[in-house]
């Protein structure tokens, strides 16, 4: 007969789940971490740019460990929603007491502009999954042409940009901003990666042309340039003639094509600015222009996944607004709106709980604490016997298959040996098929 403990599912092996998943195994519950990818990681395997060696290493070391961690299981290649392999209800059938969902940002977060279907126009996210190659979208088409305009001013946006410029090396990148350049999101260090690139003589006529408008609103124009060129000192050097420029106060109203379906520009409107409570806003003008591109990447955020099976609020799964179990004032809780009461035994973090908010030290913390509410919910059970040899079965009746920490550690040193033979830093295999394959032909 097993032990008695707490038995919980987390949803999501990202930063937020992984480390989730430790605190409760080592606060002694039965800890079950479902994925659907292959691979643990999340937005650490598969969201930061691709050349960031020393950080992708350190953190893949870490999540191994988590692996190791007694008390944990890891079940990669199964999707967990309303359209997946398992429903929440199949888990609390299986007798999870208490669900934690860390599946992050998973929808795509659009404008709902006219032209948005066109070839040439792709969400950031798509984008970055490709180039980090998180399969399927390996395999995904990509059309640039000569000109790219990517909408956004955060380091995502930087990220696409540096794409752009040093693997796909086209002509010019166009970042769109909807507000001033005073009020750019993106850090120094990720600028350090394309200023080289930027023409200052373009950042100066744009910012000429707005200085009015910051003028208006008391935006000091020299600080912000001073702010975007701080990282000059520091330029990484460039291996293209990309150009990359800012079009300030500017929102895309439609996206513009040719007959074959192909992207010829984009339609923005200029923007003023208003001061509102102290805080400043972008207001439209009226006036329309055309942006020549051949290609629009819209970095504007993320949301959670709306078919996952959870209310979704503002791009959110909903919180509990009066939590029984908060965390330093924060609510974890699933919440559901219609019938104004918590979803007692479901949790959410990190992304999944606060879309686009911070990256791998944001998640971390966020999966840790939210793994502390459901230590404070457990509490109020009982333990109980964890059926395993059930879950077992379940996952083998799924026809397809499952991917263990075994699996896992047997794939990273087949990797790391191909990387070798390769005389590369780091290889990966592009598809499921082929690390399906590679597991396979050991177990």
């Amino acid at each position: 007969m097993s032990e008695k403990q707490f038995y919980v599912a987390v949803v999501g092996a990202g930063p937020a789940g992984m480390f989730a998943a430790r605190e409760l195994a080592r606060g002694g519950a039965r800890v079950v971490v479902f994925n659907r990818d292959i691979k643990p990681g999340g937005l650490a395997e598969y969201g930061i740019y691709p050349d960031k060696h020393a950080m992708k290493t350190g953190l893949r070391s870490q999540f191994r460990q988590v692996l190791d961690t007694p008390g944990l299981e890891y079940f990669g290649n199964v999707v967990i929603g309303q359209q997946g392999d398992l429903t929440l209800d199949d888990l609390r059938t299986l007798g999870f007491q208490a669900i934690l969902v860390c599946a992050g940002a998973q929808g795509t977060k659009w404008l709902g502009l006219p032209g948005e279907d066109l070839t040439g126009v792709y969400h950031a996210k798509d984008l970055v999954y490709h180039y980090n190659q998180l399969p399927p979208y390996t395999q995904k088409p990509f059309h640039f042409g000569k000109k790219a305009a990517v909408v956004g001013a955060g380091n995502v946006m930087l990220d696409i940009a540096r794409f752009l410029i040093q693997k796909v090396k086209v002509d010019e990148v166009v970042a769109v901003v909807r507000r001033g350049p005073a009020e750019v999101k993106f850090d120094k260090k990720e600028m350090e990666y394309v200023i080289a690139n930027l023409s200052q003589r373009a950042l100066d006529d744009e910012i000429a042309r707005v200085t009015p408008i910051m003028q208006a609103v008391e935006q000091d124009p020299a600080a912000a340039r001073a702010n975007i060129l701080e990282a000059l000192p520091k330029a990484q050097p460039t291996n293209s003639t990309s150009r990359f420029r800012f079009e300030f106060l500017a929102s895309p109203t439609q996206i513009l094509g040719n007959e074959k379906g192909f992207v010829t520009g984009l339609e923005v409107e200029d923007n003023s600015l208003q001061l509102k409570d102290g805080d400043t806003k972008a207001r439209g003008t009226g006036n329309k222009r055309v942006v020549d591109v051949d290609s629009v990447v819209f970095a504007i955020g993320d949301k959670v996944d709306e078919s996952f099976g959870l209310p979704v609020e503002w791009n959110e799964f909903s919180k509990n607004p009066n939590p029984r179990y908060p965390v330093d004032g924060v609510s974890y809780e699933a919440y559901d709106p219609a019938a104004a009461s918590p979803l007692n035994d479901i949790f959410v973090a990190g992304w999944s709980r606060q879309a686009s908010t911070g990256l791998v030290g944001y998640a971390r913390k966020d999966g840790t604490n939210g793994s502390k509410a459901v230590m404070q919910y457990l509490q109020t059970l009982q333990p109980v016997e964890p059926d395993l040899a059930a879950l077992e079965k379940r996952l083998a009746g799924l026809g397809k298959p499952v991917v263990t920490a075994q699996d896992v550690r047997n794939l990273t040193e087949i990797e790391a040996t191909e990387a070798q033979r390769r005389g590369l830093e780091y290889f990966k295999f592009g598809t499921n098929e082929e690390m399906l394959s590679k597991i396979q032909s050991i177990g």
